[in-house]
């Protein structure tokens, strides 16, 4: 046993999902073409690498990430404070669905949101994606941006599959791409740019989730921790290959409020 301490955790990850550097310039760059300094608003936000580079891309902007893990917003205080953006962002440990209710932090100019829809409300799925959207369109001010990160079916998914992914997954949990871009016109926002994660990007982020483990447990099989690690990433694994892989997507869409 080389290692006494417990398993490091999501350290090869730059953002948390499926998001290469190259896509991420890009719509950084979109977000940033705007006059003046703006506000981001980040819900779910982890450590906050997106916000951070937008806030890096607009001089005098300003931030608020909020999530509830406060590790990941430790991390990203770590990181602000390094790129000398601390004075322009906060990381606030709070729930999204807290922001929604009494939003302490006011409307923003840019809102985010990647894989954070399910936070937004209490509704099960497949309702909690308009409720998302509704409550998305409730914190973006006037001629704003919402960057939502979303989930879809990139074809009807397998009784196998389905039964291969994470307990009680459906059909009917999600919709198509055409059906989430449906849903997001539906709550009055525009989708001004329409994108997906490409399969290399999956595999970068599936894989980054789970190699410093992965590593950790090649050096360290007699750790007290190292049953219940192994069990957890060999379930993710399963779940990601036998299941969900090439079946479920990730949209990206920049959606403008309606007037």
């Amino acid at each position: 046993m080389n290692d006494t301490h417990a398993p490091p955790r999501l350290t090869r990850l730059t953002f948390h999902g499926p998001l290469s550097d190259d896509r991420a310039g890009r719509m950084i760059r979109r977000l940033a073409d705007r006059p003046g300094p703006f506000s981001v608003l980040d819900l779910g936000c982890g450590w906050g690498e997106f916000m951070l580079r937008l806030l890096e891309a607009a001089p005098g902007s300003t931030g608020v990430g909020v999530d509830v893990n406060e590790v990941d917003l430790a991390r990203g205080r770590a990181n602000a404070e390094a790129r000398g953006l601390a004075e322009r962002v906060r990381f606030v440990q709070e729930s999204a669905a807290d922001v929604v209710s009494g939003p302490a932090t006011g409307r923003a100019d840019v809102v985010l949101c990647f894989g954070a829809s399910h936070a937004l409300s209490d509704a099960p799925p497949p309702e909690h994606v308009p409720a998302a959207l509704r409550a998305l369109r409730g914190l973006v001010r006037p001629g704003g941006r919402v960057l939502l990160g979303e989930s879809f079916w990139q074809r009807p998914p397998t009784g196998d599959e389905l039964s291969a992914m994470w307990p009680e997954a459906s059909a009917a949990e999600f919709t198509d791409l055409a059906g989430l871009v449906d849903l997001a016109v539906a709550e009055g926002l525009r989708p001004e740019w329409i994108e997906t994660a490409s399969r290399d990007e999956w595999e970068q982020f599936e894989s980054g989730y789970q190699a410093d483990v992965e590593e950790w447990l090649a050096a360290n099989a007699g750790h007290p921790l190292a049953g219940q690690t192994r069990e957890r990433v060999d379930r993710h694994r399963r779940r990601w290959l036998r299941g969900y892989r090439d079946v479920l997507g990730l949209a990206y869409l920049t959606l403008v409020p309606v007037a």
